[in-house]
């Protein structure tokens, strides 16, 4: 997991606002886990910092300046989440199901967990400590962490995946070892009982998962069904957020792609920054128009050689200015 970094106090006639702003994207990415919304996460953290810059006459240095963010960012999270549903995905919500239109019912934006660019969370640190806190952001994490009440969840992130003392997460939360040592267990045994995918192992692709990808460019944007067979698993799942349907298997998926979901014949895809550490495209429909126009994020996860699970995001008034997206293509 990703290490405690040293920090000292804010020293005497420091740039305060330089000094909190050091912390911005690793809060990000605390905030990101506890919320599963980029979004949510950036409204946290300004009002984490806007906290610390009206705090900062009453912070004498008894505690490093890091250690005392993360308890203002716990509490504006805590606070957050306060008598709220769980973000999920939509394999949280219900089996697959068969794909067919009469299936496709839309929840509201809360509902879902939403991607992250990868730059808005990732340290500029040691390139290992960068895989793994990238695992920690991945969506079947994220997703996995929203199992937990709100004060397991803060837990959890802090003691498994930012490495902190049971002593300093008890400082952190105002409570005791053993309260934090027994929410670590509960935390660990609801994650198991729910039998949610908790694997932070470092991934990264090598030569063979670009080239997997490129292939799987030029097939899907030329419907080629020969082609996409050959480059997803048999056992593949796909999910459409906002829609709760979601379908298992690669027969169930190309049912959708040639029935319901024809209309994506003659996309093109454009290649965008990373989304909690796995590739991902900005995908454009053909236009009555001319030209094309945004339809989702794809988010792509590899397993084994192979694609094993597509997200197609299509909130892409809000996500494709997230991810450096132009708004549309022409011709």
């Amino acid at each position: 997991m990703v290490p405690m970094r040293d920090t000292v106090p804010v020293p005497a006639g420091a740039d305060v606002g330089a000094q909190l702003d050091h912390y911005r994207r690793e809060l990000t990415a605390y905030c990101y886990r506890m919320l599963g919304s980029p979004f949510e996460a950036e409204d946290a953290v300004q009002e984490t910092m806007i906290r610390a810059w009206r705090g900062i006459d009453r912070f004498e240095g008894r505690a490093a300046l890091r250690s005392w963010l993360y308890r203002i960012a716990t509490n504006v999270s805590l606070d957050m989440l306060n008598g709220r549903e769980r973000r999920a995905r939509p394999m949280d919500l219900g089996p697959a199901r068969e794909p067919v239109a009469a299936n496709l019912n839309t929840l509201p934006e809360a509902t879902w967990i939403q991607p992250v660019p990868d730059t808005l969370v990732a340290e500029d640190a040691d390139p290992a400590d960068v895989a793994v806190g990238r695992e920690t952001v991945r969506l079947a994490f994220v997703a996995a962490l929203q199992h937990l009440p709100p004060r397991q969840r803060a837990v959890l992130i802090l003691c498994e995946v930012l490495r902190w003392q049971a002593t300093e997460v008890a400082e952190l939360l105002d409570t005791s070892v053993p309260s934090v040592n027994s929410a670590l267990q509960r935390a660990r045994a609801t994650l198991s009982a729910a039998e949610v995918d908790t694997d932070t192992s470092p991934r990264t692709l090598d030569e063979a998962d670009r080239e997997l990808l490129a292939r799987y460019v030029e097939a899907f944007q030329r419907y080629d069904i020969e082609s996409l067979t050959s480059l997803i698993r048999e056992d593949a799942t796909q999910s459409m957020p906002p829609y709760d349907l979601w379908l298992r298997g690669r027969d169930d998926i190309f049912a959708w792609w040639w029935g319901p979901g024809i209309g994506c014949e003659g996309s093109r895809l454009v290649e965008t920054m990373t989304a909690n550490g796995s590739p991902a495209y900005g995908q454009y429909k053909p236009s009555p128009d001319g030209g094309f126009e945004p339809w989702a994020l794809q988010v792509i996860e590899i397993e084994d050689g192979r694609i094993g699970e597509l997200t197609f995001f299509l909130d892409t008034e809000t996500l494709f200015p997230l991810f450096g997206l132009p708004p549309r293509l022409d011709d």
